[in-house]
């Protein structure tokens, strides 16, 4: 098994005490939901929010505040779990993208931004 991949199972499992607080505390802030809703912001393949298409400064606030919290999480959790940070942010990443809903955006594994369908997500082959 690859470092990498032990990684990414690792972080895994103490993702999963996270997986929904994260969203639930973002989904409190009503321009997270409406800027989520609208696709204006999306789940990226790294853990993080992206901004899709054009960036005011109050989006680029919002998603700067929502990264810094989760690289703060992300940073604690990889420690616990001897994981690196990359490694654990890349499955928060997966978890995230599989989270998302119908008209929600994603960032694909080639980079380009996706509308999620009814169908799976195109996700970074290295997910769990």
């Amino acid at each position: 098994m690859t470092t990498i991949r032990k990684y990414v199972l690792a972080a895994a499992a103490g993702l999963a005490a996270i997986a929904t607080a994260l969203p639930a505390q973002a989904q409190r802030d009503p321009a997270y939901a409406a800027a989520r809703a609208s696709g204006q912001i999306g789940e990226k393949p790294d853990g993080y929010l992206g901004i899709v298409g054009d960036a005011t400064p109050q989006l680029r606030d919002l998603v700067n505040d929502i990264n810094i919290k989760r690289r703060a999480v992300y940073s604690r959790k990889s420690q616990e779990n001897k994981a690196t940070l990359e490694a654990y942010a890349l499955t928060a990443g997966c978890q995230a993208i599989a989270r998302t809903a119908p008209g929600e955006k994603y960032q694909a594994p080639d980079g380009t931004w996706q509308t999620r369908t009814d169908a799976a997500p195109l996700r970074d082959p290295r997910c769990p």
